[in-house]
């Protein structure tokens, strides 16, 4: 079951990304051109992912286990930090370079296009490499 609710879950997001334009990099480079012909149109779409995540964040902090009987995992961490701010930097240099960021990466990419590809690629290399530096190939266990 936990298989087919990340499947169905990952395609309502797909979906959602698709029919938003976050999987267009024009759209998304569009809205982070603040100095030339700025689309407006993402930041209203992150404003209504917001409006449906904040309530529902605060309701998964009151409780212990998920809709489906899972134990809740949300992040402990809540302090700034050096590996923080550069990997911000480094991740929206990025997505202002190419237009894509990991989750409309995907999406494009098995929508066919070969820029996502070559994004996907470079995304996994250097995955790769910061599991690499940061000391191998470690398996991460699974959430129960």
């Amino acid at each position: 079951m936990p298989a087919l609710t990340a499947f169905l879950s990952g395609l309502v997001f797909g979906l959602g990304l698709l029919l938003s334009g976050m999987a267009d990099p024009a759209k998304v480079l569009g809205f982070l051109d603040l100095a030339g012909t700025w689309d407006p149109s993402l930041a209203f779409v992150m404003g209504g992912a917001i409006a449906v995540a904040a309530p529902a964040f605060a309701l998964a902090r009151r409780r212990s286990h998920g809709l489906l009987g899972a134990a809740m995992q949300l992040p402990k961490a809540t302090h700034i930090d050096r590996r923080l701010v550069l990997g911000s930097l480094v991740f929206g240099a990025g997505w202002g370079l190419a237009g894509f960021c990991p989750g409309p990466a995907l999406v494009s990419a098995a929508a066919g296009y070969r820029e996502a590809w070559l994004f996907v690629a470079a995304m996994v290399a250097g995955m790769a490499l910061f599991s690499l530096l940061e000391g191998g190939w470690r398996r991460q266990p699974r959430p129960v």
